[in-house]
């Protein structure tokens, strides 16, 4: 697995709790960013990530900012994407196995560093479970090329 990392300036620490989490699991990624703490704007960091995740780059991409709205909506606009905002383990174990999400936002202000950690594990660690659910992955696909 090949996975895409980036933040925003609202989402700078739990990047860096991901960044060593994927190294402890010896999962292969690059970070996209950003590295200030000043403010910037999260589709600059968002949109490149979804593009390399929907053309095939990266398998899987994270994105963090300050709540993980805007890194997700963003996100959510590349087509083929799957982005799930997620601030629980049980959603995080739920949006793989239903919904092949394909990236993951996460909120700094939301949730802490521990949690966050716990949710990318789940989420990195789950599969997608296919049969009815392909199903209606399918129809997503299929409205998005209208």
């Amino acid at each position: 697995m090949k996975v895409a990392l980036a933040s925003d300036h609202g989402g700078i620490q739990i990047r860096e709790e991901i960044r060593k989490l994927l190294e402890e699991l010896h999962i292969e990624y690059e970070d996209f960013g950003c590295e200030c703490a000043d403010s910037v704007d999260y589709p600059d960091y968002a949109l490149p990530v979804a593009e390399k995740v929907a053309n095939g780059e990266f398998d899987r991409g994270i994105l963090i900012c300050g709540t993980g709205i805007g890194m997700s909506i963003s996100a959510n606009k590349v087509k083929g994407i799957r982005c799930a905002l997620v601030h629980d383990i049980f959603s995080a174990r739920m949006t793989r196995l239903h919904n092949n999400s394909n990236i993951l936002a996460m909120g700094e202000r939301v949730i802490g560093a521990g949690l966050a950690r716990e949710i990318a594990q789940t989420w990195l660690q789950t599969d997608f479970e296919g049969g009815r659910h392909q199903t209606r992955i399918g129809k997503i696909a299929e409205y998005e090329e209208k």
